[in-house]
């Protein structure tokens, strides 16, 4: 009896112990959270502010910012720091550079590139660390295809998801042999794929493909030939200021009123004031174009016009889905940024209404979207129709 009675007294004791523990740890544990509270999301921006891609890494940061200051400047209810790197779009530096963010600053997420040849060196860097990675534009095939992993997403497309739409669109409109032309390098290759898969299995013929040594913009040559293959129309990808040379030279030589051009949206997006005249009539898909007739669209408009002078364009959809995504799955973690595997389960449940319209993420973790049928319409990219709507990248060789 004597023993039940010493073991309950100490049973008494302890629990006595244990309340004034927590009576005295609570306001501890208050006071920690209350100081992760105020640390904030440590966003790195590894995206070119510098050289040809510039502007391109302008409108990403713009709307990535716009998202998150219309989410009251924070991320689950933590301020947002941001880390900017000029990736320059070099990718012989992109692996030091995304490990000079990982490591040494490190952030909580990584927003870039738009540089496929960048976002190869910092996938190999994201393998290594776990780094969490999100692409708002590089459209590289690999990255969510056979280098695909759990903490990599991509809020942009993939060269096969905005060029396959056209091989349908191509073959209903009665064009039965077509000539694709682009630049001899991964991105332009990847494009034509995508049409020429589509095209082909709708019954069409693509009777001659020309890669183009890249960086070249003596279109002439080449323009000659298609001229003199008599084709029923041309796809083509070329961006930048390759494509406005190629939709002007298109034009000059007279083939614009006798052979359509059709391409990936990226020959005429950002590109119209420059390409004038030349390039009215021109069809692309896109998974965004000029037009869209939805209440989300027309507001983000309205915003983005308000905060920047800078022309709106589709790159800076892609940021802005980027810092819409990031606040979702930051609210579902109530801004735990720290318990890695929770915040990419949360990324990967993500559902955004889009200025593009209704995004979710694929298994490989790439966005499921609406690719848009559009024609240039004095200096606009109206769209006309929706040529794919949620379409899935195939994402050939993800093993998630």
């Amino acid at each position: 009896m004597k023993l039940a009675r010493i073991r309950k007294h100490t049973r008494h004791l302890m629990t006595a112990m244990g309340l004034l523990f927590l009576a005295a740890f609570q306001p501890l544990m208050a006071q920690q959270n209350r100081e992760d509270q105020a640390t904030p999301v440590r966003l790195g921006l590894m995206l070119p502010y510098s050289g040809t891609y510039a502007p391109l890494g302008e409108s990403i940061t713009n709307g990535l910012k716009l998202a998150i200051k219309q989410n009251g400047d924070q991320l689950g209810g933590r301020p947002v720091e941001y880390v900017v790197l000029d990736s320059e779009a070099d990718a012989s530096k992109a692996p030091q550079n995304m490990s000079r963010l990982v490591k040494g600053d490190k952030v909580d997420v990584v927003i870039g590139p738009v540089h496929s040849g960048v976002a190869m060196g910092m996938l190999k860097v994201a393998k290594q660390t776990g780094a969490i990675m999100i692409i708002p534009n590089a459209g590289l095939g690999a990255a969510t295809g056979q280098l695909c992993m759990p903490n990599v997403f991509r809020t942009s497309f993939s060269m096969w998801q905005d060029s396959y739409p056209m091989g349908k669109v191509a073959y209903d409109r009665g064009y039965r042999k077509v000539v694709t032309i682009t630049w001899n390098y991964a991105g332009g290759k990847e494009d034509i794929a995508g049409f020429e898969e589509s095209f082909t299995k709708a019954g069409g013929e693509i009777v001659k493909q020309i890669l183009v040594p890249f960086p070249e913009t003596q279109f002439q040559p080449y323009l000659t030939d298609i001229a003199s293959i008599k084709p029923d129309a041309v796809y083509t990808f070329f961006a930048g200021a390759g494509a406005v040379r190629f939709v002007r030279d298109y034009a000059k030589l007279g083939l614009k009123d006798s052979v359509p051009l059709l391409g990936s949206g990226f020959l005429t997006d950002g590109n119209l004031d420059a390409q004038g005249e030349a390039a009215e009539g021109i069809l692309t898909t896109l998974h965004y174009a000029d037009g869209l007739d939805s209440e989300v669209d027309r507001a983000f408009r309205e915003a983005y016009g308000k905060t920047y002078e800078r022309k709106l364009d589709t790159y800076a959809v892609q940021g802005y889905d980027a810092g819409m995504m990031l606040a979702q799955a930051l609210d579902q973690t109530q801004g735990n940024s720290a318990d890695r595997d929770a915040l990419i389960s949360a990324l990967a449940g993500v559902k955004l209404n889009s200025p593009r319209g209704p995004v979710a993420f694929s298994k490989a973790h790439h966005p499921i979207q609406n690719i848009y049928l559009r024609q240039v319409k004095e200096g606009r990219n109206q769209v006309i129709d929706v040529a794919s709507r949620a379409l899935e990248d195939p994402a050939r060789g993800c093993r998630l």
